[in-house]
């Protein structure tokens, strides 16, 4: 009776837990539904605060630059992420004190992050744009896909490394036909994780962006807009960012517990 009760008590927590953190995204969802686009009543269902979007330059451009440092920074961090965590799992003597360096991006601050970038860029004199979003993306993502990957190797069967190296294939054959298609699940998860992670960066983006709508981002886009109001076409830009996100994370979870159970 006294384990029941627990039981109870704990669904009851759970779910007052989950009712605080979507209760506000579901009535943002809703909203961007609403005909009439006021907060305080609902005048009938309706796309067309969507299709409002479609006919805004200004969300189409951030929307495309969001797109480019998304997937350069994905491509970026997932291609060194994955050769970092290889080299780190070799070199298991070490490997706590590269943990720590490696996965500092991921316990500092955005703010402190965001800080100590843009006084490397001005330090350098380079100019800001895209290009030092993008790099300043494949810094934040990188311990991210690292930890992924390092997650599958964990698992790893390293005897067919040395049959492989026993039957005379060289380092790179070794790594491109033998060990990328087993953590091929891990990197696609830690793919999805660094885009989604791209696409939602807000605090780094308006530090490293520059001037100018050239590198305006979708984030910053929605900060640009929301210090005026929530409008209704904010709620559905926010709806779909949402959407994509939980998309791609569901994604990186279902591939990365799929390869780790293989």
């Amino acid at each position: 009776m006294a384990e029941r009760n627990t039981f109870r008590l704990m669904l009851l927590i759970l779910g007052v837990v989950f009712a605080f953190l979507y209760i506000p995204i579901s009535v943002l969802v809703g909203l961007s539904f609403n005909e009439g686009g006021l907060p305080t009543a609902w005048t009938g269902f309706s796309f067309k605060w969507y299709g409002a979007l479609l006919e805004n330059d200004d969300i189409l451009g951030a929307a495309a630059n969001t797109v480019v440092v998304a997937i350069c920074s994905t491509i970026l961090s997932t291609f060194l992420g994955t050769f970092l965590a290889v080299g780190v799992e070799i070199r298991r003597r070490n490997g706590k004190w590269l943990e720590t360096v490696i996965f500092a991006p991921m316990i500092i601050p955005d703010i402190v992050l965001a800080i100590a970038l843009l006084s490397f860029f001005s330090l350098l004199g380079a100019k800001m744009g895209l290009h030092t979003i993008i790099v300043s993306h494949v810094v934040f993502n990188l311990a991210f896909v690292c930890a992924v990957v390092r997650a599958r190797l964990k698992s790893f069967d390293w005897s067919i490394v040395e049959a492989s190296a026993d039957l005379g294939a060289s380092t790179i054959t070794t790594l491109y036909r033998v060990m990328v298609p087993v953590l091929t699940p891990a990197i696609v998860a830690g793919a999805l994780l660094a885009f989604t992670l791209s696409v939602d960066e807000f605090i780094i983006a308006f530090f490293t962006a520059g001037a100018g709508r050239s590198s305006i981002t979708l984030p910053m886009q929605i900060y640009a807009m929301i210090r005026f109001g929530v409008t209704p076409e904010i709620n559905a830009l926010a709806s779909i960012v949402m959407t994509v996100s939980v998309i791609c994370l569901a994604l990186s979870q279902r591939l990365n517990k799929g390869g780790l159970s293989g």
